[in-house]
């Protein structure tokens, strides 16, 4: 859908901000959301847990979102780009060295939350050089630069998370 159709010229900030409360209600309401926070963490944890049978974690548990039928367990990361920002800087990983998970699982979202590339990534993959000790925060930052991909045992799932996308547009 094009924005041009929303028309969102003359509508005041408030009212744009009730769009997005209103949206996201509905998001929650259809399951494709778990929460009221950013919508793009929860759409991305929903597309891993279609894409790779995976069932959710318990709300707040500490250190992965998702677990598979084996007991491997997801910590699932997204990002979106847009023409203002490009960076492809995740949120905060805390704990790294707790293992609390098996596999990071990002992907990078394009301008209008469409799937741009997806990828699982072993948990000890993320380390310098790719992912950075942040002391303020007590977290590492890891961004999904190209060259995560040809890291060993990264496996691509774009086609897989775009597959999800496709079954819950």
């Amino acid at each position: 859908m094009s924005t041009a159709l929303l028309k969102f010229d003359g509508r005041s900030n408030k009212e744009l901000f009730a769009l997005i409360g209103a949206t996201l209600t509905e998001l929650r309401r259809r399951g494709v959301v778990r929460s009221s926070n950013n919508p793009i963490a929860d759409y991305a944890e929903l597309l891993f847990q279609v894409a790779f049978a995976l069932s959710p974690a318990p709300r707040s548990t500490k250190g992965y979102d998702a677990i598979g039928r084996d007991g491997v367990k997801y910590e699932i990361k997204a990002r979106r780009l847009t023409s203002h920002n490009q960076s492809r800087q995740l949120s905060a990983i805390r704990g790294l060295e707790e293992k609390h998970f098996h596999f990071l699982g990002g992907i990078l979202f394009n301008e209008g939350f469409s799937v741009f590339r997806a990828c699982l990534v072993p948990h000890s993959q993320i380390r310098p050089p790719y992912a950075t000790f942040v002391a303020r925060t007590n977290s590492w930052k890891f961004c999904l630069e190209d060259r995560v991909w040809s890291l060993p045992g990264v496996v691509d799932a774009t086609a897989m998370i775009k597959r999800a996308e496709a079954a819950h547009s």
